[in-house]
């Protein structure tokens, strides 16, 4: 029996990248100055919303409830192949006990068919990284089996490392406090994030000014792809629109690792972005294991 990988918008994958390899994907919901929107994966749509942000539109999200995954695992299930569902991690996604439920209650309705549901440990691009992975996998031909096993077996290998430029969004998600965002705004304080084993969202250093943030985090993706063979490695580096820092990063690393695959460059996806702000730089690759620094 053939198979399907489907994902979530916030595997923050380009719209274009889903509808060439025929991946389906569950919209994350969210309200722009109060008006509903919906994450549709489009360059553009992401754009506009930074932009947006920029001159003060507030961004709020939603989880999705048990009966949309429900419809959305049904409207899978009823082409008769089996489903491979990779969301956010558990830790990082309140919607993810609500894909639990829908997949528990559907599975006993197609009593012949697998539905996986796998906490991939991973958030945003690094959850698209490994879709893409995955998806490679498939299409090369392996089989059911062998795409979940090497998902689970490759998923805590995927760096994820992150800066951002506005500490009061993080401040909005409770990530620091008031009086944190205040004083580190007064300071110039931009923290550098990174995702451990755990799939949640830590703190691996704080610095003065976005110039060092971009420089720590440059040393600790040229430190993590010294300790592995970088010849074909791909990496995806996803920006809130600040081009020009991504290209800092991608420009440095072909430099120091010229037989590296493909660095591919797009916009964050919006629900991630909504608690980060404009100005958020990731960088997701695979790598021995992860580290703060």
């Amino acid at each position: 029996m053939s198979y399907i990988i489907a994902t979530s918008s916030t595997s923050d994958l380009p719209r274009t990248y889903l509808e060439e390899h025929h991946i389906p994907f569950i919209p994350y919901r969210f309200t722009i100055n109060e008006q509903p929107a919906e994450d549709d994966c489009r360059e553009e749509s992401r754009a506009a919303i930074y932009a947006g942000m920029r001159k003060g539109d507030i961004l709020k999200t939603s989880m999705i409830n048990e009966f949309v995954y429900y419809d959305f695992f049904k409207e899978l299930l009823d082409t008769g192949k089996d489903v491979i569902f990779l969301d956010m991690s558990e830790k990082m996604s309140v919607s993810f006990e609500n894909c639990r439920r829908a997949a528990e209650s559907i599975r006993g309705e197609y009593p012949d068919q697998r539905l996986c549901v796998m906490d991939t440990r991973c958030i945003s691009g690094g959850l698209g990284l490994l879709v893409m992975h995955m998806v490679a996998q498939m299409e090369s031909g392996a089989d059911f089996d062998a795409v979940v096993r090497w998902g689970e077996e490759n998923k805590l290998k995927i760096a994820h490392r992150f800066t951002v430029d506005d500490l009061n969004y993080l401040k909005r998600g409770g990530r620091v406090s008031n009086a944190g965002a205040l004083v580190g705004s007064m300071l110039n304080i931009k923290p550098v994030l990174y995702v451990p084993d755990a799939g949640t969202l830590n703190v691996a250093k704080k610095v003065r000014g976005r110039k060092t943030a971009l420089k720590t985090i440059l040393d600790a993706v040229l430190h993590d792809l010294g300790q592995v063979d970088t010849a074909g490695r791909d990496m995806l580096i996803l920006h809130a629109d600040c081009l020009a820092d991504a290209e800092y990063i991608r420009d440095n690393v072909k430099q120091a690792h010229p037989d590296m695959g493909e660095i591919r460059i797009s916009s964050l996806g919006v629900v991630i972005g909504a608690h980060t702000g404009p100005g958020l730089l990731a960088i997701f690759y695979l790598c021995g294991e992860r580290t703060p620094e």
